[in-house]
């Protein structure tokens, strides 16, 4: 297993380096000139840091949602929280909102996936504790109520940053900044360590609530635990790209074809993986149709969804 996690971590670092330097100008890292020195430092290095940090989130909530809620369809948006990320956003793209310079919208984000994490908390406490399928229902209620308005929204709107919302929606990181990273980093951090610590009792709470018992864990309890450490990576992850989908979805099964169901590998695994998928669909995102760039969330749904089509139809390939 440690060979294979090895790998993984090699061909993740590959990917990285390969994101930096293949583009629509192709840059030779040992003979740069001024313009490629600007395009490598303040434009493809942020996104593709953005890229990584969204990618490692969406890929460990994925992971720790898929074992929480016993569903190997779950991934982050089913509890809404994008959709309320992305309806703040909106908000604040389409009414001009700049009191806070370049990060007046992933705080509008943040702020947006936070509130609507609390929501789904709330809705989904019964008796002392988080309960899977309150939890999920109501996730699925809110998601539909806040794309429904966000589409609302956007029917009726007539500004010009109606495109700029759209570009936000479907997963836009041509506005990475490095300024926007810091918080992003120390956010995906705090989940990615909470989730790993809480390792053991996910693998218990995929084998059943009774089990968990039996190792002395609460179930209710690291349900709770693990949701806050999903909802600090999924509102980070929003409020630095906008929505992306599918990685979440795909990547946690992925790697448990290759390094196996135990929480404490697959989950650094599934967020290495994810931080290497996005920086793939980034690249061919802004490469695909120079000078045009499409969101890495199209991308990543034209990848993601046959691959996930065509794991429907293998035996058993839901298993967790």
């Amino acid at each position: 297993m440690k060979i294979k996690m090895l790998i993984i971590i090699l061909i993740s670092i590959l990917i990285f380096g390969i994101s930096l330097v293949i583009g629509p100008r192709i840059i030779n890292p040992f003979d740069m000139d001024d313009i490629s020195r600007e395009i490598l430092f303040f434009i493809r290095a942020p996104r593709a840091v953005v890229a990584v940090l969204m990618g490692m989130a969406l890929g460990a909530s994925g992971a720790v949602l898929q074992g929480i809620l016993r569903n190997p369809l779950a991934d982050p948006y089913i509890l809404g929280i994008s959709s309320g990320a992305s309806l703040s956003a909106a908000l604040a793209i389409l009414g001009g909102l700049t009191f806070l310079g370049t990060f007046t919208v992933p705080v509008f984000a943040f702020t947006g996936a936070v509130i609507t994490g609390g929501i789904v908390g709330m809705m989904g406490w019964k008796k002392g504790g988080l309960w899977p399928e309150r939890l999920l229902l109501a996730g699925v209620g809110l998601s539909f109520l806040f794309s429904g308005l966000l589409m609302l929204i956007m029917s009726i709107s007539t500004d010009e940053g109606l495109r700029k919302a759209m570009l936000w929606i479907f997963g836009d990181l041509s506005m990475s900044e490095w300024s926007r990273i810091p918080y992003g980093m120390a956010f995906v951090t705090a989940g990615t360590v909470i989730s790993v610590a809480r390792a053991k009792a996910l693998n218990a709470l995929i084998l059943g609530d009774e089990f968990t018992h039996s190792l002395g864990f609460s179930p209710r309890k690291e349900r709770s635990v693990l949701f806050v450490s999903v909802g600090l990576m999924t509102a980070a992850s929003v409020s630095l790209g906008g929505m992306i989908g599918f990685i979440g979805l795909l990547v946690p099964h992925i790697m448990r074809f290759f390094i196996g169901s135990d929480s404490k590998l697959l989950l650094p695994a599934s967020a290495l993986g994810g931080g290497a998928l996005l920086c793939i669909a980034d690249l061919i995102s802004r490469s695909i149709l120079p000078p045009m760039e499409l969101p890495a969330g199209i991308i990543t749904a034209i990848i993601g969804s046959p691959y996930f089509l065509y794991l429907l139809r293998r035996k058993n390939v839901l298993s967790i």
